[in-house]
């Protein structure tokens, strides 16, 4: 309330914000050690659901939907930290607004593969396709990570010597 408050009487004043700061999102009454829990507890299943998804492989299926839930746990654990609004204006920032909607997308993709679909082999290309893109925008949170990976690859795959 007091952001809107400062934002509608004009008064914009800069602060060094932490990451744990409590009014990083006003809609989340947690404390910044239950926030910490939350972020720890959501990461832990989303990398346990994607561990176990690994035993599922042999069934691509259960393995698209297990998988991608774990990822998406995992990387909405930051919202935790940072408060959801704060975690959606990060993703959709010009700078990886592409590379949140493919990985979106590709999210999306995978699981319509896997449960409308039925098809193995799509579903594992959706799969890669959502960790390559995965990849990418995290890469974005890095600077100069992108332009280096970019670099790289077309060293990789110039033909020319």
């Amino acid at each position: 309330m007091r952001k809107l408050n400062q934002f509608l009487s004009g008064g914009d004043e800069e602060k060094e914000e932490s990451l744990l700061d409590e009014e990083s999102d006003d809609l989340c009454s947690l404390s910044p050690t239950q926030r910490m829990y939350a972020f720890a507890a959501c990461l832990i299943a989303g990398l346990a659901c994607m561990f176990l998804s690994l035993i599922v492989f042999v069934r691509p299926i259960k393995f698209a939907v297990l998988f991608t839930f774990g990822n998406v746990l995992a990387v909405g654990s930051t919202a935790f930290l940072i408060g959801l609004g704060r975690q959606l204006s990060m993703m959709f920032d010009s700078v990886r607004v592409y590379a949140t909607a493919i990985y979106l997308g590709f999210v999306v993709i995978s699981l319509i593969c896997a449960l409308l679909i039925h098809s193995k082999i799509l579903t594992l290309i959706a799969i890669i396709c959502e960790i390559c893109a995965l990849i990418w925008y995290s890469l974005s949170y890095i600077p100069f990570a992108r332009t280096m990976v970019s670099n790289l690859m077309i060293r990789f795959c110039d033909t020319e010597l």
